[in-house]
């Protein structure tokens, strides 16, 4: 069975190019464009791993990871931050929050794979 991945940006491109890297890696991809998006659909299906932006409309990314732990179906999911953020105190809020991955934007496609299939064991 594949791994079903939530990616989480306010910018399509972003979005369309974790979607290209991951569908390409046999994962299947769900996008939101935003945390209260992402929120919304994580309540609603099971996820093997959520990658989710810092810095969006509505609910930000760090917001929306606290509110992803409190829900019995996800967890246990990992959760990758990707951010153009590199502030070290950023990045202990993701961890406090309960991110358990980092990536910085830009990154590469390969780097989004590698990634994943770290995280997933696939």
């Amino acid at each position: 069975m594949t791994a079903s991945i939530l990616t989480v940006d306010d910018s399509a491109s972003v979005r369309l190019a974790m979607r290209i890297a991951l569908t390409g890696a046999g994962y299947t991809v769900t996008e939101a464009a935003d945390g209260s998006e992402g929120l919304a659909k994580a309540r609603q299906a099971r996820f093997d791993m959520i990658v989710t932006d810092l810095n969006m409309p509505r609910m930000d990314g760090l917001s929306m990871i606290r509110e992803i732990r409190k829900l019995p179906n996800q967890a246990g999911v990992p959760i990758i931050f990707v951010t153009t953020e590199s502030d070290d105190g950023i990045k202990a809020q993701a961890k406090a929050a309960g991110a358990t991955g980092w990536l910085v934007k830009p990154f590469q496609p390969d780097q989004m794979i590698k990634t994943a299939k770290r995280v997933l064991g696939r």
